[in-house]
């Protein structure tokens, strides 16, 4: 399990679900973060905790995703798989070098 060195608790991601953010383009948000997660083994409620939120009070700035704390408004959907890289290291090629060693 992936903890935060600060208080050991699961890095945490909300989405903002209300209709102004998802109008944005959160659903985009939603699929960025499923695949980051299937393409590097990362299970919900095990390694993270992800939700969804009603309005964050941040409407003009939508759609918003709040990270460990850190609000990030505006989220763009090219630049949240570098913020998930900061939060949760890729294990592609980790679980890739395990198979090929397991194969030799």
């Amino acid at each position: 399990m992936m903890t935060n060195s600060k208080n050991n608790t699961k890095p945490k991601i909300v989405v903002c679900l209300g209709s102004s953010c998802f109008a944005r383009g959160n659903d985009e948000i939603i699929c960025v973060i499923e695949e980051y997660l299937l393409k590097n083994n990362y299970c919900d409620e095990v390694d993270l905790e992800i939700s969804g939120s009603l309005c964050q009070e941040c409407c003009a700035d939508g759609p918003n995703v709040l990270v460990n704390g850190t609000i990030y408004n505006h989220a763009d959907p090219c630049v949240l798989p570098d913020i998930l890289k900061n939060l949760l290291p890729e294990r592609n090629n980790i679980q890739n070098h395990n198979n090929n060693s397991q194969e030799q």
